[in-house]
């Protein structure tokens, strides 16, 4: 796998489609394509990003910038083919999503995971996210409970992120 031939581009709606068949295999546990709609590869695609290794999908990033919160971002999916993890792809499209935060004039980004996934709040932690106070605890992590369809616990993450170094 060569991470040089990697091409990262801004999604388009038919890519919806791509997306949503993958994360099944993608994810264990429970089926998280309700949660990623169609409208945000129409009204988000200038702040999420696909990549693709000869035209497979290889990884995304579905963000958007708060329109109620003008300081702030939000990772709404990401995603990473099991082959390619490890390789440091979620990394970059991280960096890259805080690159578009900032240049939105957003000082903070935010995220969420459920508290059964330890690999997801070890890379948020590890990238300088903080986790948020909740209104109960599970799996030793403060969590926010939700009173959706789901009625899934989340734990929220937020990230402050530095201004840009004047050249």
């Amino acid at each position: 796998m060569s991470c040089t031939s990697l091409i990262f581009r801004r999604p388009i709606p038919d890519d919806w489609e791509r997306v949503v068949a993958v994360m099944p295999a993608w994810w264990d546990g429970p089926d998280l394509r309700a949660l990623l709609p169609r409208i945000f590869f129409e009204h988000f695609r200038g702040s999420s990003l696909l990549v693709e290794h000869e035209d497979v999908l290889v990884a995304f990033l579905i963000g958007f910038m708060c329109p109620d919160h003008a300081d702030e971002a939000y990772v709404h999916f990401v995603g990473v083919a099991p082959a390619w993890r490890r390789a440091g792809l979620a990394r970059d499209l991280y960096r890259r999503f805080f690159g578009l935060a900032r240049s939105n004039g957003r000082s903070v980004v935010r995220a969420v995971t459920a508290p059964v996934n330890a690999g997801s709040i070890a890379f948020h932690t590890a990238l300088g996210f903080s986790v948020l106070p909740g209104d109960d605890e599970s799996h030793g992590v403060p969590v926010t409970t939700q009173r959706g369809p789901h009625g899934d616990h989340l734990v929220r993450f937020q990230l402050f992120l530095e201004p840009e170094a004047e050249a």
